[in-house]
């Protein structure tokens, strides 16, 4: 439920044998929807033992201090990058608040600290899930592969809103890797996920079909920045693809990844490796 939108941001229950555990939680503004959806499973956040969270940015962890606070017994599993910016969040916030402005304490709410004794750092497993890096959205990205064979991969398979089936990559500054993201899709494909449950809304089941798809807007959308096109001709050609596919849901795809953010992430990519290529 955030901004009241209940297709933007989702949070996992994953049932294990050493308890229940959260996939992502989103921010702390929408801390009061998840106690709310847990208590409609008869749960409340004392039942919940860990916290899995696929990366660090606000809408897939931002809460995760809040939610330690309130329950000192969570363990939070994250990758060895991630975890001292859960510790001391304070260099995120400060990025955070440079992009977002007044906009950041309505948005995204509280960034509490993560105590270092709550912190599990994540190798090939966590709990009784697989786990593997998929950088490429950010470096310290991972997914969680379940046994039943599903995919809890955050942003690593894209962008797709229930029930749409248009895929496309969110890629906000500043740390996207295009060469590095396909590396993780074959990755995901080798693992052959049966399905795939996204933050960036629903559980699919198509996932050799959404993969390829992923694929394909990554490339047609670096290729358009990669040749010069400006924001707002990238952002009417996104929504024109989503349109194309999912008439009715090009707005609710706009609230769940923007697409200038996506345009953002994706010219300085590109200015970056100009960059670097010159020096």
């Amino acid at each position: 439920m955030h901004g009241g939108d209940d297709r933007r941001i989702g949070a996992y229950l994953v049932e294990t044998d050493d308890g229940l555990a959260l996939q992502d939680c989103g921010p702390s503004s929408c801390v009061p929807a998840l106690h709310d959806a847990l208590a409609a499973h008869g749960i409340e956040l004392a039942d919940v033992s860990h916290l899995l969270l696929s990366h660090i940015h606000l809408d897939h962890a931002g809460a995760a201090g809040v939610l330690v606070r309130e329950q000192p017994g969570l363990t939070v599993h994250i990758s060895e990058i991630g975890a001292p910016h859960l510790v001391d969040p304070t260099r995120l916030e400060a990025s955070a608040r440079r992009l977002y402005g007044d906009a950041f304490d309505p948005l995204w709410g509280e960034l509490a600290p993560v105590p270092e004794a709550n912190i599990s750092v994540v190798g090939d497993e966590a709990i009784v899930l697989a786990v593997f890096p998929t950088p490429g959205h950010a470096a310290h990205h991972v997914s969680y592969l379940h046994d039943d064979g599903t995919l809890y991969s955050g942003d690593a398979a894209g962008v797709r809103v229930t029930p749409g089936r248009f895929v496309f990559p969110p890629t906000p500054p500043p740390e996207i890797d295009l060469v590095a993201w396909g590396r993780a899709l074959d990755e995901i494909e080798r693992r052959a996920p049966a399905r795939l449950a996204l933050t960036h809304f629903g559980v699919f089941d198509d996932a050799e079909r959404h993969l390829q798809a992923m694929r394909e807007t990554m490339n047609a959308w670096a290729e358009r920045v990669a040749h010069g096109m400006d924001e707002p001709t990238f952002v009417a050609a996104a929504r024109a693809d989503v349109l194309a596919s999912d008439p009715d849901e090009v707005d609710a795809y706009d609230r769940a990844a923007p697409y200038w953010h996506c345009f953002l992430g994706l010219e300085r990519y590109w200015r970056k490796r100009a960059e670097a290529s010159t020096a």
